[in-house]
């Protein structure tokens, strides 16, 4: 069987690369090393602050690209190639939006750093997963940064409790997009990881049909559409499955490694 043509691979992070610990399995990097030296790219593409995945990926951070805050910044080499942010205008009914729902909880998402205005100990400690550059201040529209993304976080679920606010407000002036059971994003209307890999497209040079992606929720859609080889993990929200072309096995059977060393040499 010929082997396909890809020269870039972009794979989400929580619930499809890494482990159900959120861990990476230590093969990833022999993987990696195959890939570079197939002359395959490899880009994370994750909804996680861009200094979290530097973090991640410390040994591989001046090689790999790095989709960050759900295709809202795009850094190669601790360079910028791509960025869309929101108005301080729109930020500030957005914020405002955020903080009347109840039970909500709201990151600012700057450039520079994530800022935070709760207290709640349970909610910082899930904030601290996904954002390792964050600070705390008092009233987050006092903060002078490039904003790219509100990210709202809701125990009880964002789906249910916040996407219908905030849809209704916002749905159809910027991009709301729920990125995972308690989460939720707002962002420029024109971000997602599928018009950052866009970007890439035009700008390095290869294919549509030369692009594999790997998701499990809906702020994977956009960037599996961007791709011909679009993988779902099997256990991937049902509604995005349906939109994948192929299924990869689960982020507990290291799905994404066994995917791509099948097409290695």
């Amino acid at each position: 069987m010929t082997r396909p043509d890809i020269k870039f691979i972009a794979s989400d992070m929580d619930g499809t690369l890494l482990d159900e610990n959120s861990q990476l399995d230590p093969k990833f990097y022999e993987m990696y090393e195959k890939l570079e030296a197939n002359g395959i790219m490899f880009a994370a593409a994750s909804g996680r602050q861009y200094y979290s995945l530097v973090e991640t990926f410390a040994p591989l951070k001046d090689h790999m690209y790095f989709i960050a805050e759900n295709g809202t910044l795009v850094m190669h080499k601790e360079q910028e190639l791509y960025s869309c942010i929101i108005e301080r205008s729109e930020i500030e009914v957005i914020v405002q939006a955020a903080r009347s729902i109840d039970g909500a909880h709201l990151v600012l998402c700057g450039k520079r750093s994530a800022y935070i205005e709760t207290q709640d100990p349970q909610a910082l400690k899930e904030f601290a997963k996904y954002y390792h550059r964050r600070e705390s201040v008092e009233d987050v529209l006092t903060v002078d940064d490039d904003f790219i993304k509100v990210a709202i976080c809701h125990f009880d679920g964002t789906e249910e409790l916040v996407f219908p606010t905030i849809d209704k407000h916002f749905g159809e002036t910027h991009q709301v997009v729920v990125s995972g059971k308690i989460w939720l994003d707002v962002m420029n209307a024109e971000a997602s990881k599928g018009a950052a890999i866009k970007h890439l497209q035009n700008t390095l040079g290869f294919t549509y049909e030369q692009t594999m992606s790997f998701g499990d929720y809906f702020n994977d859609v956009e960037m599996l559409k961007e791709s011909y080889y679009s993988y779902a993990m099997k256990n991937a929200h049902p509604e995005v499955k349906k939109l994948a072309r192929f299924i990869a096995p689960s982020n507990q059977e290291a799905g994404v490694l066994k995917v791509i060393n099948q097409l290695l040499p």
